[in-house]
């Protein structure tokens, strides 16, 4: 490709990140100015802040009335953590792993619960596993899109009605722009940096009755931490799902919260948000359907993330480099769109293939990815020219 003059647009907000995400359109710090600051956060007005969050979050996202949602600790790690320790270990199960943190989520079932009667089912970066081999028997753990792998379920046909386990759903880049099938899940998990922009620390975690049914009736042969438990004296603490959480959180993250709850209100809701992240991937695709340097990671076009939109970079110089090389090259790409200001973090994440990460959730403007992709032009020929140079030499 040969050398081209820098593009003339400029995205006006260049945070791509995968997390914390980009802030909501329009955010100012003047948004968090009623935060509830050097207040108890078990006293009323706090408290009720933390509800707010709560019943706001169950009317976007649709969540059934029976379903039960608490604000934990730790972001969606502590949630889905909360989740693994307090209910596996019932029955065998299976542990769908296609990207990092669903392969966490498998370290944690084999390696530190020692699950015996656990199946990891496995695929490469770009893949789902054989969702036909998932057994209804078993409680199910996935993640519905893989955030360091841009690669979503397609849908929940693989997962049985009737099925006799629990699923637990790792949703924290799919929560607020995907549906969900509240009907083919039991825990589901996220958190607030996400889709709606928040800031850090808390994540969400959503019950189904089945779920509860499992805390009530089950106890882990292993102790539980205090920040983990969800039951006393064989009693759901249901404080936790009505604004009393189990550690201090941050009311002025709370207030940042409900800014982008509000927010997701007034442009139309759960509906909005998704055409919104559907919108950013179709610019993406398009870019990506007229080049013959980058690509999709995720193969199948049924199950490419509208959120976490992952590339690889197929030009033959560059796939005949070794791991270091294509590292070093992606990485040299990823720095010159920073240096210019056009895209901060992007680049692949660590443990993922070498290429570029784009977060295209609802607070992305596709205005603003549609300013930044002729930039990927710009920097992928910069690179491939220093290549050819360098080979030369």
């Amino acid at each position: 490709m040969a050398l081209a003059a820098k593009p003339d647009m400029r995205p006006a907000n260049p945070d791509f990140s995968s997390g914390p995400c980009a802030k909501r359109p329009g955010f100012s710090l003047a948004a968090l100015q009623g935060a509830l600051l050097g207040r108890s956060h078990r006293a009323k007005e706090p408290k009720a802040r933390l509800a707010e969050v709560i019943e706001r979050s169950k009317a976007i996202l649709g969540m059934p009335a029976d379903w039960k949602l608490g604000i934990v600790p730790a972001s969606d790690t502590g949630a889905v953590e909360m989740a693994l320790w307090s209910l596996l270990g019932a029955r065998p199960v299976d542990v769908l792993a296609f990207e990092s943190f669903s392969e966490g989520w498998a370290n944690d079932v084999v390696k530190q619960l020692k699950l015996k009667d656990a199946r990891v089912l496995t695929a490469d970066y770009g893949k789902l596993p054989d969702l036909a081999a998932v057994n209804p028997a078993h409680d199910l753990v996935l993640a519905w899109n893989g955030t360091t792998s841009g690669v979503r379920l397609p849908n929940a046909d693989f997962i049985a009605a009737d099925r006799e386990g629990l699923v637990i759903c790792d949703a924290t880049s799919a929560a607020f722009a995907m549906d969900l099938p509240w009907q083919k899940l039991d825990v589901v998990t996220w958190s607030w940096q996400k889709v709606l922009g928040g800031e850090a620390a808390h994540g969400m975690l959503a019950l189904s009755p089945r779920a509860v049914e499992r805390l009530l009736s089950y106890k882990p042969a292993w102790p539980l931490p205090k920040i983990f438990r969800l039951t006393s004296g064989g009693k759901l603490i249901d404080g936790v799902f009505k604004g009393e959480t189990i550690n201090t959180p941050s009311m002025l993250c709370v207030e940042d919260a409900l800014d982008g709850l509000r927010w997701a209100e007034g442009v139309g809701g759960l509906k909005a948000l998704i055409a919104r992240s559907e919108a950013n991937l179709a610019a993406v695709a398009a870019f990506v359907a007229a080049r013959d340097w980058v690509a999709f990671l995720a193969e199948d076009a049924t199950t490419r993330s509208c959120t976490s939109i992952c590339l690889k970079i197929v030009a033959p110089w560059f796939t005949a480099l070794d791991a270091a090389g294509q590292a070093e090259a992606a990485k040299k790409l990823a720095s010159l769109l920073e240096k210019e200001g056009v895209a901060f973090d992007i680049a692949s994440y660590r443990d993922a293939p070498p290429g570029l990460r784009i977060w295209g959730g609802a607070t992305v403007e596709t205005a603003d990815i549609a300013a930044l992709l002729p930039w990927l032009d710009w920097a992928y020929a910069q690179v491939s020219a220093a290549h050819v140079a360098h080979a030369a030499e």
